[in-house]
């Protein structure tokens, strides 16, 4: 049974949930203990083309799917043949094997890879090594890494991590610092950026600049701001959302700055599959209110085909306010296969 993102793991004020907070810190202590040990005694594999990881520090909802997708565009505007790499979180194939959007379904490979399957080759495999050759064997130049920044066993070329930059009210993007479960990291933050190359920053599209307190945690690496803007405007006319992931609450906030008229809107589980009494719910809502149905784009991949029918995507994208700043990153640390492809071309 999948549960709903407790909202305090993301207030910085422990006087919220204080009980929850203390008798779930011995089981973040063995969690942070147990990541950092196997990170230490991993010994990364080079798999024989360059590595972006694009990762994060927290359990979810900061943005890494966007941003992996504007990585991979950014590196075949540059001529580099790019594929993409997941594990493949929610499905049932263990890979490597790639994912074809007309053969596998979400229940199969995981919503993610399919949402990247769009726009890039994409491969999904429980064992990032073996997924990585086959990959490169396939004819990959380069490869993202979605969600990858606490496995350690590939040898990383540029280690990016994303981060939610909603900081109004008492949102902090790590919390009050508390490693899952009695917080939202997966990992200390100390340990985390250690291995980080550079920090994106991913703003809702309303909010007009990064918090100073937020890009000063991060010392001297190097921090480029994105905002997360919609792809589409949303759908005319009184809607009821609805969204599975792991931060909910920021799609129905989207969604109104958007200017959709949002008459109702109803969380669920991250990476939920949902069931028939799901669906009837959904249904009695929007009927209540004579209202259409909309979703993100990663919860409409996991849709029946019947109900892809009767609900909306909207999609949303990643733009880098610093694009030139960023793809000079990318080519400073990708080099060797720019000059590769300059001389093939």
């Amino acid at each position: 049974m999948k549960l709903n993102t407790p909202r305090w793991w993301y207030s910085r004020d422990r006087r919220h949930a204080p009980v929850a907070r203390m008798l779930l810190k011995p089981a973040s202590w063995i969690w942070a203990g147990v990541t950092a040990r196997r990170i230490a005694k991993a010994t990364p594999v080079d798999p024989g083309a360059p590595v972006i990881s694009i990762g994060n520090l927290t359990v979810g909802g900061s943005g890494k799917t966007p941003i992996a997708r504007e990585v991979l565009r950014l590196l075949h505007a540059q001529g580099i043949k790019a594929a993409a790499l997941s594990r493949g979180y929610g499905g049932t194939l263990e890979g490597p094997v790639q994912v074809d959007l007309s053969l596998h379904t979400a229940a199969e490979v995981g919503d993610e890879p399919l949402m990247l399957a769009a726009d890039a080759p994409a491969w999904i495999a429980r064992d990032r090594v073996a997924g990585a050759r086959a990959a490169v064997a396939a004819g990959a130049e380069a490869l993202v890494l979605d969600d990858a920044h606490q496995n350690p066993t590939l040898n990383k070329t540029l280690s990016l991590i994303v981060v939610d930059g909603e900081t109004r009210g008492d949102e902090w993007p790590f919390g009050d610092g508390s490693v899952f479960p009695s917080g939202p990291m997966r990992e200390r933050l100390k340990g985390g950026l250690a291995r980080t190359d550079a920090v994106i920053i991913l703003l809702p599209a309303d909010l007009p600049d990064a918090d100073p307190e937020l890009v000063a945690t991060f010392g001297d690496l190097p921090v480029f701001i994105a905002r997360l803007e919609p792809a589409v405007a949303p759908p005319p006319g009184p809607q009821v959302g609805f969204a599975g992931i792991a931060k909910p609450w920021k799609v129905e906030r989207s969604l109104i700055a958007a200017g959709c008229d949002l008459k109702e809107f109803v969380p669920f589980p991250d990476h939920a599959a949902l069931s028939e009494s799901d669906f009837a719910l959904l249904t009695d809502r929007a009927g209540l209110f004579e209202a259409g149905l909309v979703t993100t784009e990663k919860d409409w991949v996991r849709l029946p085909p019947a109900w892809r029918e009767r609900i909306v995507s909207w999609p949303v994208k990643a733009t880098l306010a610093d694009e030139e700043g960023f793809v000079r990153l990318l080519s400073s640390t990708l080099l060797p296969l720019r000059e590769k492809v300059a001389a093939e071309g």
